[in-house]
């Protein structure tokens, strides 16, 4: 455990948290408040477009990279000023999506959804590149795996905080409340910038700034772009960062919906879905780290997208039982665990492939293009679930998750799976 508890790991966690529960409140808990007020499940399922800027935040973060906030950027630093300002923007967007009342407003609602989603991936924008520029390399799986358990953190407020503050079964107080409070989850975020100091990309930045005046346009726009296309295999790794997660992302958007349909009540769904679920993906996170220690990342990265594919499976079962507590729990932990397996070796690869001169810029974009699969091309999955029902719904999420593996295994078979340039001997020389 003792990697997990060193200083940047624990701030890489804290970062996780904030990260964590501005797409949970928009996906999760915003599929099962709808569902909650009668919206129906295909609405609920093209609803997930409106996290549409998750998947083009790499059109916007080569200006959090080299744009300067007056003031505060000389003051903090680039990333923490960055930080800073968005997480108070989030933090009121959050308070009025929850004020919204989509059973009444529908448009007001996608309108603050819209805003919420833009501002969190904003956040992750300048979250991703920071916690890559403050970690070591010998300390990156496991900042990484913390930063997972964090967003898990996150995650659990967002849908086990929200739910219990704003159901009859819980407090009762109501969706505007659970989400305003929701919000305070910015906090461990700007601790954890406070405590870690300005990142790498300063010391980067400032070197290039020297030798580099005048060229703001191809340092800022072109430069990430050209960098990473400029790699040998960048298009069939686009390809794999889109598809890899298809299939999870799918029943994860359409979970939700059928937890309520098949008549689980809210206290089951806390207890389950969520506390249950988070422990789950607690001991995958956990075990990601040795996993890629054990099979190296290419082995672990195709041996997580099975069992992440295989575990798809006991949701059929569940489905065909309809309301089990039982399966209920054995699916929800067997997906989980796998999935914070998954998650963790999948963000560890991306880390990797993130050119320190560029790190908001190059993650935003194989961020983004993982976000694709998540928001539009599973956006149908209500209108599946609808046609095929809930069994031949999951069946067909084992389905999508194939053409990932196969993507993988010829990118293996390239050798451009376990390619890292985050320790570019030329940027590191700008860095010192």
């Amino acid at each position: 455990m003792a990697p997990y508890l060193r200083p940047r790991p624990i701030a890489a966690l804290l970062l996780g948290i904030s990260s964590g529960f501005p797409l949970a409140l928009l996906l999760g808990t915003m599929g099962y408040w709808l569902s909650k007020v009668g919206i129906d499940k295909k609405t609920i399922g093209f609803a997930i477009g409106l996290t549409t800027p998750y998947t083009l935040k790499f059109l916007w973060a080569p200006f959090i990279d080299r744009f300067q906030i007056p003031v505060l950027t000389a003051w903090v630093g680039q990333r923490r000023a960055w930080l800073f300002f968005v997480q108070a923007l989030l933090f009121g967007s959050v308070w009025m999506l929850g004020f919204s009342a989509p059973q009444e407003h529908l448009g007001v609602f996608a309108f603050w959804a819209i805003v919420t989603a833009f501002l969190g991936a904003t956040q992750d924008i300048v979250i991703d590149a920071y916690r890559i520029e403050i970690l070591p390399e010998d300390e990156l799986p496991h900042g990484t795996a913390n930063n997972q358990f964090g967003y898990r953190l996150g995650n659990l407020a967002a849908g086990v905080g929200t739910i219990a503050i704003a159901s009859s079964e819980g407090l009762g107080l109501g969706w505007a409340m659970g989400y305003g409070l929701t919000a305070f989850c910015v906090i461990p975020g700007a601790l954890a910038a406070l405590w870690a100091g300005r990142g790498l990309h300063d010391r980067v930045l400032a070197s290039q700034d020297q030798a580099s005046r005048g060229r703001w346009l191809e340092d800022t726009i072109i430069g990430p772009f050209r960098e990473f296309f400029q790699r040998r295999g960048a298009v069939l790794i686009l390809l794999f960062v889109l598809i890899y997660k298809l299939g999870d992302a799918m029943g994860q958007g359409m979970l939700n919906p059928m937890i309520v349909e098949l008549g689980f009540s809210d206290t089951e769904f806390i207890a389950i879905n969520k506390l249950v679920g988070f422990w789950g993906l607690i001991v995958g996170t956990a075990l990601g780290a040795p996993f890629m220690a054990w099979l190296g990342l290419g082995r672990a990265l195709f041996v997580s997208g099975m069992l992440m594919m295989l575990s798809n499976f006991m949701f059929v079962i569940l489905a065909w039982h309809g309301h089990s507590n039982t399966w209920l729990t054995i699916a929800v932990a067997t997906e989980q665990v796998t999935s914070g397996i998954g998650l963790t070796v999948f963000v560890t690869y991306l880390s990797g492939l993130s050119n320190l001169a560029y790190t908001a810029t190059q993650f935003a974009l194989l961020s983004s293009f993982a976000a694709v699969g998540r928001t539009w091309l599973a956006a149908p999955a209500g209108y599946a679930a609808n046609a095929l029902g809930w069994p031949g719904f999951w069946m067909l999420t084992m389905v999508v998750a194939v053409p990932g593996l196969v993507l993988l295994w010829i990118l293996w078979r390239q050798g451009f799976v376990v390619e890292s340039v985050r320790r570019d001997p030329a940027i590191a020389a700008g860095a010192d």
